[in-house]
């Protein structure tokens, strides 16, 4: 019997909790050796972590990730699933990719117009004046020029439908967009936004179009009022896209 142990079932004299001198054991905590801080990025077991933070350089599961959709900062940037972080498109970039459509519209209705005044011109010039069906053959001529113009607004219609609406839904960027290095994608996937958003994204202007064009206006310039720093558009809101650089 030792005297100096007050516990005689502690026959090493250990205090409680500690393993035996020179047997730490497992369920123990290791002390890293006098002078030999632990290794950065590779705490070993025993040394204590900070609560809800991950080991550096290592961000494993059960860590707080960023949310699809958010914004950075505010500083221009957010996460789109897919792509990751991404920079919204500025207003000016939008805007020049507007005007690049608009000549791009332009030049092809006005080869497709300039045909068939043409067509209606040369008919009219055909017509001889000392003919006694010159007077037909003018009505026939006016007619014809009334066709072309109704044709005309005719194509206008289906060419910007089909130029807007197919590029953007399929491809996720129109002639002028490609240009600017801009892109059309869904906000909740960061894919093309096929057929119906893309559709609904270019009806909307279309419908603000038959007020003067004010409407049409209004809903290209609505990026300017949008707060939460995406400059989501009023149609794209309603189709879910967002416009991004590429």
């Amino acid at each position: 019997m030792s005297f100096g142990d007050p516990n005689p079932n502690n026959p090493y004299g250990q205090q409680p909790g500690q393993p035996p001198q020179g047997q730490p054991g497992y369920g123990y905590p290791q002390q890293p050796p006098q002078g030999v801080p632990p290794q950065q990025g590779q705490p070993g077991y025993g040394y204590p972590q900070q609560p809800g933070q991950a080991p550096q350089g290592q961000p494993g599961y059960g860590y707080p990730q960023q949310a699809p959709g958010t914004l950075q900062a505010n500083n221009g940037y957010i996460n789109v699933p897919v792509l990751g972080t991404v920079q919204v498109a500025s207003m000016g970039r939008r805007l020049g990719a507007r005007a690049i459509d608009g000549v791009v519209i332009g030049v092809i209705l006005s080869i497709i117009m300039g045909i068939g005044l043409a067509g209606a011109v040369g008919i009219a010039n055909d017509c001889d004046p000392n003919s006694a069906d010159y007077t037909s053959c003018m009505n026939d001529a006016s007619a014809g020029i009334v066709t072309a113009m109704f044709t005309w607004i005719a194509v206008i219609a289906v060419f910007t439908l089909l130029y807007e609406w197919l590029m953007i839904s399929l491809v996720g960027a129109t002639v002028g967009k490609l240009a600017v290095g801009l892109r059309v994608v869904k906000e909740n996937t960061g894919q093309n936004p096929g057929l119906g958003s893309g559709f609904i994204r270019y009806i909307i202007p279309i419908v603000g179009a038959f007020l003067c064009y004010i409407g049409a206006i209004l809903v290209y310039l609505s990026p300017f009022f949008d707060n939460s720093g995406k400059l989501q558009g009023w149609h794209d809101r309603a189709a879910g896209t967002l416009v991004i650089k590429k």
